[in-house]
């Protein structure tokens, strides 16, 4: 049987989240074993603080969910973040640029987050597949492997679709064994999550993840 938890990265990105959850889903995530747990940047410092002396990691967000900030604002957001305690940052591509076939300006805007970054922290890249087609998917993600990234991301999961199989599939053909893959983005369940395992997900973003656990046992 798959460790399912390994993958997840436990995740609770709406804006009205409040304290007493942050803390509830560090506690979830060293229970079960999570990969991370994925939360807004404000809650940076407390999730480390929580998940210290544990194996689970603090993911946070950048440039989120739009995409639309600048290069600078995402470097300030990603050193910031990692100086509160972030391990992984997961940056929205612009997409606007992107949708133009402004590839320069769409790898310089991920390398500015790289570079920030350091290698302190994983750099995974959003590249919020609902909104590319099948060429400016591929595209998006041979440019985060260009600019250094470690990951690519389908979703935000506050946009107009979610993760699916056949763009995991995708994804992963084009960056190759040596760049990870995560899917996120309406993953409800444990079978959805086997699904984008099987089609080359290397870490799955969800906020189902307990439930998910709990159709394992």
């Amino acid at each position: 049987m798959t460790d399912l938890a390994k993958y997840i990265d436990h995740t609770a990105l709406k804006p009205e989240t409040t304290e007493s959850e942050i803390i509830k889903l560090t506690d979830e995530a060293k229970k079960f074993g999570f990969a991370s747990v994925c939360i807004n940047p404000c809650w940076v410092a407390l999730a480390a603080e929580q998940l210290k002396n544990s194996q689970v990691k603090v993911c946070t967000v950048i440039g989120f969910p739009l995409g639309a900030s600048t290069p600078e604002t995402k470097a300030f957001e990603t050193r910031d973040a990692i100086a509160k305690g972030a391990d992984e940052v997961d940056m929205v591509i612009n997409i606007g640029a992107m949708k133009t076939g402004q590839e320069e300006v769409v790898e310089a805007d991920i390398h500015a987050v790289v570079e920030a970054a350091d290698k302190r922290a994983l750099v995974k890249v959003i590249i919020e597949a609902c909104l590319l087609t099948d060429e400016e998917k591929v595209r998006a993600c041979q440019l985060a492997v260009r600019a250094g990234a470690d990951y690519v991301k389908t979703s935000t999961g506050f946009s107009t679709g979610g993760a699916t199989p056949e763009d995991v599939a995708l994804m992963r053909k084009t960056v190759g064994a040596d760049v990870g893959v995560k899917a996120a983005g309406g993953i409800h369940s444990k079978d959805e999550a086997e699904a984008m395992i099987a089609a080359g997900a290397s870490r799955i973003g969800a906020s189902s993840g307990v439930k998910i656990m709990a159709e394992s046992f």
